[in-house]
Formats: structure tokens, C-alpha cells, sequence
């Protein structure tokens, strides 16, 4: 492991809210100048599920993203507040997005979305064994729901249809995964 080569000055909150803190970090950088480092700080981990039926299709949800301006295609993905546990709420978010429930939970990946500005992480999880409930959307959320596939879903992120980082890393590592196991 490497000692940080960054030297920390002063830090001030620029923006705070119930998701996410924006800091300013005057530093000393690794060749020794002054610099500023901006740094996002997200009070949520990320969780993201791959649902995977009997038959080979999964799920994806289809929303509005209003940072991006743009509708995207995702797997079922959401917030699990710093102290929860990741698997208690990635199944809560497949069950809030989708319905489902799932009796046989795997971990698939954790990831860092954008390691140069924020510090968020996340990690993904495939359901298996799942049963057909209904959903129960947040107010903010304005859900469409696709079951396909599981190799379309991965052709969407081939074909640039999915391009959320979460999704796309999933996929394309269950991708690898079922080309050299048996997961299907």
C-alpha cells in the first residue's frame, strides 16, 4: 500500500445536503505546489442487483436522470445509508424498483464511480430464486420496468443503450463470468 503523497492544508464545506457534501481542500500536491482539490463526498453507498429468472432474463429500470438531461436504462439500483447493511438494502431496492424478491443473493463487484472527484463506492449483487411482488416506487421515482434477457441486457451496454458506470461494469463482468461458469 502507498502513503499519500497529497498534503491536506485546509478543507471547507462548499455545499451540503441529505445526499451528498461538496468540499474544498487546499493542498500541497505530490511535487510539492499549492493546489485546490474539489472532492464530492456521497452519504449513500451505492447498491445495484442483477435479478436473474429461471429462465435467463433479468430486469432493468428505465428513468429520467436529471444531472445528465437524459433517459437511462439501468438494473435495479439505490442508496444504502453509511451503517446499513449493503445486502439489506440492495434488497430493498429491487424490491421498492421491481417487485422482487430474491431467495439466493450473490456479490458480484464493488466499484469506485469516479475516483478522481468523489469518494462514492458501490456494489452489485445478482438475485436468484426470485418471486413476483409489487413495487414500491419513492415519490422521486418515475419507473418504467423491462424484463428481458439477460444477454440483451448485455448487448444495451455493447450497443451504447446503457451507459450508467454501475450497470455497465455488472454486466459486463457477468458477461465474462457466464462465458468461463456455469451462473446461468
Amino acid at each position: 500500500m502507498s502513503i499519500n503523497p497529497w498534503k491536506l492544508i485546509n478543507s471547507n464545506i462548499q455545499y451540503n445536503n441529505q445526499w451528498i457534501r461538496v468540499e474544498e481542500h487546499d493542498v500541497i500536491n505530490p511535487s510539492g505546489g499549492k493546489g485546490i482539490y474539489g472532492k464530492v463526498h456521497f452519504k449513500n453507498i451505492a447498491v445495484g442487483v442483477i435479478p436473474i429468472d429461471d429462465d435467463g432474463n433479468t430486469w432493468l429500470v428505465g428513468q429520467y436522470r436529471y444531472p445528465l438531461d437524459e433517459y437511462s436504462w439501468e438494473i435495479p439500483e439505490g442508496g444504502c445509508p453509511l451503517g446499513e447493511k449493503e445486502l439489506d438494502a440492495a434488497k430493498r431496492e429491487l424490491k421498492e424498483e421491481t417487485g422482487l424478491t430474491a431467495q439466493h443473493w450473490e456479490e458480484l463487484l464493488r466499484i469506485h464511480t469516479s475516483n478522481s472527484v468523489s469518494d462514492e463506492r458501490g456494489v452489485v449483487f445478482i438475485a436468484k430464486e426470485l418471486y413476483q411482488g409489487k413495487t414500491q416506487f419513492e415519490e422521486t421515482e418515475d419507473l418504467k420496468i423491462k424484463k428481458l434477457p439477460l444477454k440483451e441486457a448485455i448487448q444495451m451496454v455493447m450497443d451504447g443503450s446503457i451507459t450508467d458506470s454501475i450497470s455497465m461494469a455488472a454486466l459486463l463482468k457477468l458477461k465474462v463470468l457466464l462465458q468461463h461458469s456455469d451462473l446461468n
